[in-house]
C-alpha cells in the first residue's frame, strides 16, 4: 500500500532552523521513499512500511537530543504526490 505523510517539526528553541533541515536531509538520504519541502512542512511518498520505518527510526534520532521537539505527522492512505 502506498501513503503519503505531511510532516512538522517544531524544535522548542530559539536556533530551529537547523535541527530541521538535517532531519529533513536524513529522510532524503533514504532512495526507498521520496521527500518533498516547502516552508511549511515535509512531504513523504512511498509505501507504507518503508515510510513509517524511516520516519519512526529519524524521528527517534531527533529526539535523542536534549532539547524538546514536536512532530505533527498527517497520513493517508494513498500517493497524492
Amino acid at each position: 500500500m502506498e501513503t503519503s505523510v505531511e510532516i512538522s517539526m517544531y524544535p522548542l528553541k530559539e536556533v530551529y532552523k537547523p535541527e530541521i533541515l538535517a532531519f529533513i536531509e536524513r529522510l532524503k538520504s533514504h532512495s526507498n521513499i521520496r521527500v518533498k519541502s516547502n516552508r511549511m512542512s515535509t512531504q513523504v511518498f512511498g509505501e507504507y512500511k518503508n515510510v513509517m520505518q524511516i520516519i519512526t527510526d529519524e524521528m527517534g534520532e531527533t529526539m535523542q537530543n536534549p532539547d524538546a521537539v514536536v512532530f505533527v505527522l498527517k497520513l493517508m492512505n494513498s500517493n497524492r504526490e
